[in-house]
């Protein structure tokens, strides 16, 4: 198991230093001078502009500023904004709100995904079954923009004004967990929450035809034990994988959510970093995000030995 660990860490290398080159390459080779945008509508004075260059190595080449931000990095310095505050004091405050949201969305979507994915299996080819798949085919055609201002408009807004009771709150009124991430996690949640669902039901409906599955009911097994012990612990594998997988995406994937509800974390901070040219946040931001999404991908890969005993890692 050591071994397995310190070789997927190794491997991991790679794929960081290829992600943030890349987005690093991406958000500094774009056109227009940061530094003179710092001054609006008003004329930099070019002493002050030539010294923030070097201040900021913006006079060399973006290999030789990608090589200066990877040494800050081991050294867990993630860099300065042009206004000379650190990223990682950034996004601090920031991450905590997108954590508390992403985390709210996990939970939902395994658990509601699961569930229904499970509820269909069992019934196949039945009307609960196709309402399912349909609701599902409803979440994944309509966007998360427009599932987010529906939701907060009538559970936010008209809920509040017939029962004088808002069980959500709308844009503008953050007032922390739980009760400013529940709308928000299920409207980030909904389009991952279908793909679950319609997975968990694919994979579920396979394994209760696999052999051993029909040996144990033949053994006279009570159903609920075939289903839960041997039939579900199997389909897990490949959901594990996409929750996993689904965490940085989730991550990233909050700037519409957070700009609909007005949270203030990092997929908010991301957006207005990007109209801002604030380069250095924003790849500060994607490296965290990177790490993340690595760090998840190697604890899914260490879960499958406990659903499955047959998977060896030395």
């Amino acid at each position: 198991m050591g071994r397995y660990v310190i070789r997927r860490v190794l491997q991991a290398i790679p794929v960081l230093f290829g992600a943030t080159l890349l987005i690093f390459l991406i958000v500094f080779a774009l056109p227009g001078d940061p530094i003179a945008a710092l001054a609006g509508d008003k004329r930099l004075d070019p002493n002050i502009a030539a010294v923030l260059r070097e201040q900021y190595h913006l006079n060399d080449p973006v290999i030789v500023q990608y090589g200066y931000y990877i040494g800050g990095l081991f050294h867990l310095d993630l860099g300065r904004t042009f206004g000379n505050v650190p990223v990682s004091q950034i996004l601090a405050g920031k991450f905590q709100v997108s954590f508390n949201l992403t985390m709210t969305a996990l939970m939902m979507e395994a658990i509601v995904g699961v569930l229904l994915g499970l509820y269909a299996a069992l019934r196949r080819g039945k009307a609960a079954d196709s309402m399912i798949l349909a609701t599902t085919l409803v979440l994944i055609a309509v966007p998360t923009l427009v599932t987010g201002f529906v939701l907060q408009w009538v559970l936010g807004v008209q809920l509040k004004q017939k029962t004088g009771i808002g069980f959500f709150p709308v844009a503008g009124t953050f007032t922390g967990w739980p009760h400013s991430y529940l709308l928000p996690g299920f409207v980030l949640a909904g389009l991952s929450i279908a793909f679950l669902t319609r997975l968990t039901r694919t994979s579920l409906v396979e394994t209760l035809r696999a052999d051993y599955v029909r040996t144990a009911v033949a053994k006279g097994l009570k159903r609920r034990r075939v289903i839960g012990r041997h039939a579900l612990r199997n389909a897990l594998i490949p959901l594990v994988t996409y929750l996993g997988t689904d965490l940085g995406t989730l991550m990233g994937g909050a700037v519409i959510t957070e700009t609909i509800f007005n949270l203030p974390g990092v997929g908010q901070q991301l957006y207005q970093s990007i109209y801002l040219r604030e380069q250095p946040v924003v790849v500060g931001t994607v490296t965290v995000l990177v790490l993340i999404y690595i760090v998840a991908n190697l604890i899914v890969d260490l879960l499958y030995a406990v659903l499955d005993p047959r998977i060896r890692y030395e």
